[in-house]
């Protein structure tokens, strides 16, 4: 419970009440913050401001070890440390000088206290910057990125006020070009990425950003200007103790010295991951990021499949990976195995015991869970005891549970020992029956970095609490330390990813398979029509982001219509077919018309379509009985009919015998003779009978997996009308020939793409997007 001087004692520091009130529910931080700001108080003499119970906050809420609170907090409350650039600083400094007494001239230098930044060095490496890139900044004026100016000036002067940068950029460039003018505001030329094949000299050519966000001046920066960005962020290969936070010992400069020796001072990067399951689109701003992060520094990326669980793995899910890294437009350097170093693992695990660094742990896994576990009994035993007792684990002498080895470490969040091998009896779809255990991915994931030579291991940031144990294995069995680089997860709204929530629905007949179109697995979406480049394109708008970022279906959708705005040809469909019969058509044959393939570009070609006295229209484009607003046909009321040159007039209406209306009698005359038309409708003839799947959300709600919003779980939220199959739909005959995953724009409906379930004589098509909502239209 909150007791009122607690919170009088949070609020005063800059809380709000509900804030406060949440960090009193959790134990351990309202006890370090409470002792943060006493001992605040007791320096200043005074009520602490806002600034210092930021701090504080900060402070509070990511120091591990308690036992630097007192000295961070006289740093703060003395305003040595003033701004959250050098909290953390700070606190990545204690992080990886865990070892009594730290030395404070270091401390002080690393994290920028008393440096004071004046506003003319602001200018001068504002001024600096802008006249390294003067010429390109006349041609282009503002719509030269930004953020590169922001990103070299900042990176000149680290402790500088980031809004006194911004303030200084944007002075000099209004100082040099004048006030904007009406050219200023045209958009830069976006910048295909993934598939379509980029002339890389000329993006090179491009400027680079290193803002955090992807939108500067109003436009949205490629991927691979992102990334550039990005290394004027992270370090060099080669310089990885520049990192913060990035630990060394007396070994690692002739570590990576030897590193350079086989890298060549190459970016290296690696995808990662489990082969037991199929990747979603969380899985896309991964690949993006490592395949682009390498593509963009002219570097090389691994493809690793991390497959040390033989338990869940299957053969299909390896290929459809490898299939889905490259639908995505990146070819892998090298296609990797975590097993293919399970030698090298083993013998590592035998010296990590010899150097006293693991040991055999008889502890069940129900023992090692929940919060601040007791230490292993068996945490002190013998180093020969624990070889012997490896050596039983690996000839198969212990039954599964029974033994691990465990990692003397205790990482971030608390976790003690993480266990670095454990026993499966499953056999391996590589190695077979040759190993009953296996290692854990905190054990193999960094090794496996080190062995290939990666030089940015990025990944998202809820791996960042194992950044320590990273470090501290490669440290300790003194082998080349690889540097960690955490970025936020994306997400979707109305969707789950969860490999074992797909699995459920699946199970419950809620969708076919992994690539059912309405999930959001990659699979799914290739199956469903959505263009790589538009998926590229979306990583792109989304950001090389740290938070995680949760987007709204639609701004998917919108890259989806872009690209196919531009390279699906359009044809014409009907989905509930209503017959029109022309009874004074002007000719004796039907007639070939010819349909630009593109109707704003029609230098992309045409295809011919047939035009009888026999046409079928959408039942919705005809009312007996017009109604204000509606300019389609009806009874007075004649329509275009499109690309033909002809007005059709309803003469007569056939019904059926339960008085449905079967067929339409209408006269023809050509358009130019007489009064335009109110509107020009699609219509196919002599057409092929098609099935056509119409796609809607699978869940109802944003959060299906959120217990406040969908309180009966995610499979009572499914969405009843998420699927409509229409099996008599017609489609004019250009698209006799298409095959599955050809894409075309059916006017006036939307984009639509070829499901593989199609066969000879029986075309099934998906909807990809509908066309962008027009309000206007009727």
């Amino acid at each position: 419970m909150a007791t009122p001087d607690s919170l009088a004692l949070f609020t005063g520091l800059g809380l709000s009440e509900n804030k406060a009130r949440e960090t009193l529910k959790n134990a351990a931080l309202s006890t370090q913050l409470r002792e943060a700001a006493t001992q605040a108080q007791q320096t200043l003499g005074s009520t602490i401001d806002k600034a210092t119970g930021t701090l504080l906050y900060g402070l509070a809420s990511r120091l591990r070890d308690t036992r630097r609170l007192s000295f961070l907090v006289g740093y703060i409350a003395n305003k040595k440390i003033h701004t959250e650039l050098q909290l953390s600083a700070a606190l990545e400094y204690v992080r990886s000088h865990p070892l009594d007494p730290i030395d404070t001239k270091d401390f002080e230098q690393e994290c920028g206290v008393g440096v004071v930044v004046t506003p003319e060095q602001i200018e001068e490496a504002v001024e600096a910057t802008i006249n390294r890139h003067r010429p390109q900044l006349l041609v282009e004026r503002y719509r030269f990125s930004m953020g590169l100016l922001m990103g070299e000036a900042r990176a000149a002067l680290r402790w500088a006020d980031g809004k006194m940068i911004k303030n200084e950029v944007d002075m000099q460039v209004l100082h040099l070009l004048g006030p904007k003018m009406e050219a200023d505001l045209e958009k830069k030329p976006k910048v295909r990425l993934g598939v379509v094949q980029a002339n890389w000299g000329e993006i090179e050519r491009d400027r680079l950003t290193a803002g955090e966000g992807s939108e500067v001046a109003g436009q949205t920066l490629s991927l691979m200007e992102q990334l550039r960005g990005e290394a004027l962020k992270f370090h060099k290969p080669g310089e990885n103790y520049k990192t913060p936070g990035y630990v060394t010992t007396p070994h690692t400069m002739d570590l990576l010295k030897q590193h350079l020796e086989i890298t060549g001072g190459q970016v290296r990067t690696r995808f990662p991951p489990e082969p037991n399951g199929i990747l979603h689109i969380g899985h896309a701003k991964a690949i993006n990021f490592n395949f682009g992060y390498a593509k963009a520094n002219n570097g090389i990326c691994f493809l690793r499949f991390d497959d040390t669980n033989p338990e869940k793995e299957e053969a299909k899910f390896f290929t459809a990976i490898y299939d889905m890294v490259t639908w995505l437009g990146y070819t892998p350097y090298k296609v990797t195995y975590a097993s293919d170093y399970f030698d090298q693992l083993y013998a590592w695990a035998v010296e990590l015991i010899r150097r006293g660094q693991a040991y055999v742990c008889h502890q069940r896994g129900e023992e090692l869970k929940g919060h601040n576990p007791l230490p292993s009994p068996w945490r002190d035993r013998p180093i020969e005891e624990s070889l012997l007792l490896f050596e039983a684990m690996r000839k198969g002498k212990f039954a599964e549970g029974e033994a691990t080895l465990r990692m003397k470490l205790v990482m971030e969040d608390g976790k003690m020992d993480p266990v670095a091998y454990r026993v499966k009896y499953t056999p391996h779809h590589r190695t077979g029956d040759k190993w009953c255990i296996y290692p854990t991915y905190d054990y193999t994931h960094c090794l496996c970095d080190s062995i290939e030579h990666i030089t940015h291991s990025l990944c998202t940031k809820e791996f960042q609490a194992r950044r320590s144990s990273y470090f501290w294995l490669c440290n300790a069995l003194d082998v080349y330390c690889p540097v960690q680089w955490e970025y936020g997860r994306l997400n979707l709204h109305y969707a789950v990813v969860s490999k074992r929530k797909i699995l459920q629905l699946v199970a419950a007949g809620a969708v076919r398979d992994w690539d059912d179109p309405r999930l959001f697995t990659l699979t799914a979406l290739r199956r469903r029509g959505f263009p790589p480049e538009a998926i590229n394109n979306f990583c792109a708008r989304v950001g090389v982001t740290v938070a995680q970022t949760t987007m709204e279906p639609h701004l998917l959708e919108a890259c989806v219509r872009d690209v196919l705005n531009d390279t699906a040809p359009r044809a014409m469909a009907v989905l509930e077919p209503l017959q029109v019969v022309i009874t004074n058509f002007p000719a004796p044959k039907p007639l070939d018309i010819r349909v630009p393939n593109f109707p704003a570009d029609e230098t992309k070609g045409f295809h011919q379509v047939p035009f009888a006295s026999t046409v079928f229209i959408e039942r919705t484009d005809f009312k007996e009985e017009s109604e204000p607003g509606y300019k389609r046909l009806a009874w007075g009321q004649p329509v275009g009919l499109r690309h033909t040159g002809y007005v059709i007039e309803l003469q007569h209406v056939v019904r059926g015998s339960s008085g449905c209306v079967e067929c339409l009698e209408v006269t023809c005359r050509r358009a130019d003779a007489g009064e335009k038309p109110k509107a020009f409708i699609h219509w196919v003839s002599q057409p092929l009978v098609c099935e056509i799947r119409l796609y809607e959300r699978l869940f109802q709600h944003k959060n299906p997996e959120d217990p406040v919003e969908v309180p009966g779980g995610f499979l009572s939220d499914l969405n009843p009308a998420s699927l409509q199959v229409i099996k008599g739909a017609l489609v004019d005959c250009s698209v006799a020939l298409a095959k599955p995953f050809d894409k075309f724009q059916f006017e006036r409906l939307g984009y639509f793409s070829v499901d593989p379930d199609s066969h000879q004589g029986q075309v099934v098509f998906n909807r990809t997007v509908t066309l962008k909502e027009d309000p206007g239209k009727v």
